[in-house]
């Protein structure tokens, strides 16, 4: 490196400190990807509520709902890269997305920088009281026995509910069939009703089925069990070699943005992350909260991630395009 070069690369960093210092100078804007009252939305307010106060700034929650997240990441992909807006993002927004739109607006690995990834939720296969089946392995017998007739249902193409029965087919090489309803809630009431044999369902829109004796769970699809479900074994633990669906929800912030403010951001929501008030919450809310990451981390998440599921996706033909 020349002289020169060294001493503009210094300038750079000396300012990007300097901005770090004085950061934040004035109100945050926050851009949630769906409406108020959802379940991103109440975490994204706990959140900002939190962030403002060990900032010392407003923090404004700004709903933008539509084309499943893509018009509100779309939107902070091309906002100034100076730390004053930070999106709520998601596995749909940063994964599935770029694999169910054509266009979807954005890049998530080269227009975002994710910044910290704060809470999961895991999906949980379900199945009608009735059904004898008590184990994955049970379940997987029932396909093998009529390939292609079993039924499992969803909340819609492309949605989570549907990759983690696609990703069970792919992992076992059984052949289920699948029933996309338009909502989730109608979804989960076709498994309670006996319409389909099977679901793969986020475990806090289920649980209270579970609890009054409506559904049955059989295993959930994160990597370690659920405090929700803690007596429901996971499906690696029944068998299922590389079977992890834990759908996650985080920060990030336009690409670009000073490294010494991603890296403030992200001390600060980890902090929060941990207030036992926080967890308490979002645990409410049906979302464990994960350990402390890195912007580092949290961007090799969804590399991952992306690498994972685009081609579950593909094989799937699931599109929103259509």
């Amino acid at each position: 490196m020349t002289k020169r070069a060294f001493l503009a690369a210094s300038l750079v960093a000396a300012s990007g400190a300097v901005r770090a210092q004085t950061y934040p100078a004035k109100p945050i804007r926050l851009i949630v990807p769906l409406a108020p009252g959802a379940t991103a939305d109440i975490v994204a307010r706990i959140f900002a509520e939190e962030l403002g106060k060990s900032l010392g700034q407003t923090i404004v929650v700004d709903n933008k709902t539509g084309a499943g997240g893509t018009i509100a990441t779309a939107e902070a992909a091309r906002a100034s890269a100076d730390g004053y807006t930070v999106a709520l993002v998601s596995q749909g927004t940063l994964v599935f997305n770029m694999g169910l739109y054509k266009t979807p607006g954005y890049d998530s690995l080269k227009d975002l920088q994710a910044v910290a990834v704060s809470g999961g939720v895991s999906n949980v296969l379900i199945v009608h009281p009735d059904n004898p089946a008590k184990t994955v392995a049970d379940v997987l017998a029932q396909a093998r026995a009529k390939p292609g007739e079993l039924t499992f249902s969803s909340g819609g193409v492309g949605t989570s509910h549907h990759m983690s029965g696609v990703l069970l087919e792919m992992r076992t090489g059984v052949k289920l069939q699948h029933v996309p309803y338009r909502a989730t809630p109608a979804g989960i009431q076709a498994v309670a009703n006996g319409e389909v044999t099977m679901g793969l369902f986020n475990t806090p829109t289920v649980i209270g089925l579970i609890k009054g004796g409506k559904l049955k769970a059989i295993a959930v699809t994160s990597e370690k069990r659920s405090d929700l479900l803690p007596d429901v074994p996971t499906m690696i633990e029944s068998g299922v070699k590389d079977y992890v669906v834990n759908t996650w929800m985080g920060y990030a912030v336009p690409a670009g943005t000073p490294e010494p403010v991603v890296g403030k951001l992200n001390a600060e929501l980890n902090r929060i992350g941990q207030l036992p008030a926080v967890r308490e919450k979002m645990l409410a809310q049906g979302i464990e909260m994960l350990p402390p990451d890195s912007p580092a981390q949290a961007q090799k998440l969804v590399r991952d991630d992306l690498t994972l599921w685009l081609p579950i996706i593909k094989a799937s033909g699931a599109s929103a395009d259509q």
